[in-house]
């Protein structure tokens, strides 16, 4: 006797590759590229307050939102920490990276970007950036520690920055409006 209609078998067969088949699909996708840091010029404009990059010293920032090819740049790295840490901040960050300040001059940084999720931070250091009182990057703890020892501060890991460390009121020459 035939039967017209799949056997209970075939049909649980063909369920159960179902999942295969989607976790293949999604094996023969490209895998994202990797984001790269990139680099600024001379005209580079801090996307929060216009300030020429290449005009103040101290650590630069930079956040690639997810679907953005081009990063959103801040002239200081408190900049980027009043960006990520505001609690209305919902895009989601795609890769976001500093300078490390061991290598980067501190007058005219340029390069020595890394991923700043994984860096250390010095808070309430004498040295100043862009925005004033600044939270300068570095790549690892034994550097930032060297910094803090020359120039005062608290050595952070990133996650260890917090929302009442971040002070803009020193930007623009001290006016606390920005």
């Amino acid at each position: 006797m035939t039967h017209p209609h799949p056997t209970r078998r075939i049909l649980l067969a063909a369920i159960s590759a179902l999942p295969l088949q989607s976790l293949l699909a999604a094996c023969s996708r490209p895998a994202p590229a990797a984001i790269t840091p990139a680099d600024f010029d001379p005209a580079t404009t801090c996307d929060l307050d216009g300030m020429l990059l290449a005009d103040h010293p101290g650590p630069k920032a930079q956040i690639f939102f997810a679907g953005q090819t081009a990063p959103v740049w801040y002239c200081d790295t408190v900049e980027l920490f009043s960006t990520l840490l505001r609690p209305e901040q919902v895009r989601p960050v795609a890769a976001v990276f500093t300078q490390d300040m061991e290598l980067a001059d501190w007058n005219t940084p340029r390069g020595h970007w890394f991923d700043a999720r994984t860096g250390f931070y010095v808070t309430g250091s004498r040295r100043h950036g862009a925005m004033g009182p600044t939270i300068p990057g570095f790549r690892n703890e034994p550097a930032a520690q060297a910094f803090a020892d020359q120039h005062g501060g608290k050595v952070l890991p990133y996650a260890g920055i917090t929302a009442d460390m971040v002070d803009l009121s020193g930007g623009a020459g001290g006016d606390g409006r920005m």
